[in-house]
């Protein structure tokens, strides 16, 4: 007989079988029930929780539906299988991280479970949630940021269960990462375009200063601009992003795209004729707006893809996720 204990919580928005199921199932994913064993018969569940009957079969019903019990005549329900569940780990829910998200979710099998957090770049979150977290899941999925601290929560991860994803920072090089690079990069998708890129007066990289995109953009876009001798300029300061005919703007927030957008729309200019615009980051919507915005991205799909293979194949994996540039009519 296992040693399942489950308690409801009354107060919960969550429904009562919902959370027997969810509490069976983290149970397994952490080994505190294992194949094979005996569930608590329906009746133990019934007088220890103070459950009704249709509860506590409902509950039962729906996990051998999924496939994780199976029931035997006059015996029981047994654990038929290992559930793995997840930690993902975010930094914030923009629009590329929704097609990453529904890619890893796409690419999981239905039985394997997944929390979603996110950080929002505030290391006391992210080390709360990290901590509370440790020793509750079968993988952890997170997205690293640029804080000294990082590196060290992680470390309480074993190495054979974390895969960082989006940016490399803070990884060590026994632990498994699928990645994107904001460097050399955008350097090569600036190089490849550079006919395009000429036909502008000046190139103008608005890097405001909310923004946590990697610096490391930064330097790769002054090294193309100085070895290919275009004129350029870098905006830290939002009062001075205005907007003038003949230039070309480079925008890593989606923010400063809407600012970009109204800019235009006041002074009657289009996006890729009085002056051009490339954005960072794909969204579903950029292939649309004024005939199509251009795009600076990394598959964010495969980047989904390549974590769940991770999820499911428990391999390491070291993986660079390529960088392109799509050309719409806004360059």
């Amino acid at each position: 007989m296992s040693n399942f204990r489950f308690t409801v919580d009354n107060n919960s928005s969550v429904l009562k079988f919902q959370q027997l199921v969810d509490a069976i199932i983290d149970s397994i994913s952490r080994d505190q029930l294992k194949a094979g064993e005996m569930l608590p018969s329906v009746n133990q569940i019934m007088n220890e929780c103070q459950l009704s009957r249709d509860t506590v079969f409902k509950a039962y019903a729906e996990l051998k539906k999924r496939g994780v019990v199976e029931s035997v005549p006059n015996r029981g329900y047994f654990v038929v299988q290992k559930i793995t569940k997840v930690f993902l780990f975010l930094d914030t829910f923009k629009a590329y991280k929704e097609v990453l998200y529904g890619s890893f979710l796409k690419n999981l099998p239905k039985d394997i479970g997944v929390d979603l957090h996110f950080h929002h770049y505030n290391i006391d979150v992210f080390e709360k949630i990290i901590t509370d977290s440790v020793g509750k899941y079968s993988k952890y999925i997170i997205m690293n940021f640029d804080h000294p601290k990082v590196s060290k929560l992680i470390k309480n991860i074993p190495s054979e269960q974390l895969l960082i994803i989006d940016w490399k920072i803070n990884a060590t090089e026994n632990q498994s990462f699928v990645y994107q690079d904001f460097g050399e990069s955008v350097y090569k998708c600036f190089k490849n375009n550079l006919d395009r890129i000429s036909k502008y007066k000046e190139l103008k990289f608005y890097y405001p200063e909310f923004t946590y995109h990697p610096k490391s953009t930064i330097e790769y876009f002054q090294k193309f601009c100085n070895d290919f001798d275009i004129k350029f300029s870098v905006i830290y300061e939002g009062t001075k992003f205005i907007i003038e005919k003949g230039n070309l703007y480079f925008l890593v927030s989606d923010r400063t795209l809407a600012n970009f957008l109204d800019q235009c729309r006041d002074l009657g200019f289009e996006p890729g004729r009085e002056v051009g615009v490339i954005s960072y980051n794909e969204t579903p919507m950029k292939k649309y707006v004024k005939n199509g915005i251009t795009v600076i991205s990394t598959d964010f799909e495969l980047m989904g893809k390549k974590a769940a293979e991770f999820v499911t194949t428990g391999k390491h994996i070291q993986f660079q996720v390529p960088t392109t540039l799509k050309l719409r009519a806004s360059l």
